[in-house]
């Protein structure tokens, strides 16, 4: 079984930036996951505070574009398990925050042109119910 990292707390400058960059722009849901600030757009992760990190979801042309800027890399919350289609943003000192606004504002043009997820769908999955057998066996 895989050990799951360490989750410290986020800087508050980190968490300043985000907000700085996050907020304002039309139809984001903040929330918190894992203890950290994100926001999502139509039930979609669009970005996330991770411990001193900041990381935003880009379609595949401006992801590529992001990757070709100076100390960017694909977002791993672990070692060697990037995601897919998220970025890691530079810290401050090399990329303004109105510069990381622009990316996270591109991050929801794309993010809006995926499927809507909705909370009740997840929360039925969960609440799959069990046959009468599959009860019995538990109460045995």
């Amino acid at each position: 079984m895989r050990k799951m990292p360490a989750f410290t707390k986020a800087p508050p400058e980190t968490v300043q930036r985000f907000d700085a960059a996050t907020s304002g722009i039309s139809a984001l849901e903040r929330r918190t996951m894992f203890s950290y600030p994100s926001v999502f757009l139509n039930g979609n992760m669009l970005a996330c505070v991770f411990q001193d990190r900041i990381m935003v979801r880009l379609s595949d042309t401006d992801r590529s574009t992001f990757l070709a800027l100076p100390n960017t890399k694909l977002f791993e919350p672990s070692p060697g398990r990037a995601m897919r289609e998220y970025v890691e943003a530079p810290p401050a000192a090399e990329m303004a925050t109105t510069e990381l606004r622009r990316w996270v504002q591109r991050g929801a043009e794309y993010v809006a042109t995926l499927p809507k997820k909705s909370k009740a769908k997840k929360a039925t999955a969960k609440t799959k119910t069990k046959s009468p057998a599959q009860g019995a066996r538990k109460r045995r």
